[in-house]
């Protein structure tokens, strides 16, 4: 398998152990960023690392087929979407900030022939 997609996969696994911290009634459901490294490794029968293999609490020598198994499976059931701003807790009874966008300075000046 490429090597971007593990180190995609690796960077999954250092958010999922942030996320599985948070009390289950707290935690934001997994969110769809997950989907894509995690598809990406189903076919790749290579063993994780001992540290992937912990954060999912899988015997070590697991491949990252089965770790991206156990990902998906995160997504079976679910049926809402998270958003970054909920991510790794919900955010419940709290109101975002909304900012304001202000139109930017043109830069048309840097493509002048």
């Amino acid at each position: 398998m490429h090597q971007a997609a593990r180190l995609e996969f690796e960077r999954v696994m250092e958010e999922f152990v942030g996320w599985h911290v948070v009390p289950e009634g707290e935690r934001s459901p997994a969110p769809a960023w997950w989907w894509g490294p995690a598809m990406a490794m189903v076919d790749d029968q290579e063993p994780m690392s001992k540290t992937c293999c912990c954060a999912l609490n899988v015997s070590e020598g697991t491949s990252f087929a089965e770790g991206a198994r156990s990902i998906l499976a995160l997504f079976i059931e679910q049926t809402s979407l998270t958003g970054p701003q909920d991510f790794p807790s919900k955010a419940e009874g709290r109101e975002h900030e909304v900012r304001e966008l202000h139109p930017q300075p043109s830069d048309d000046g840097a493509f002048q022939p």
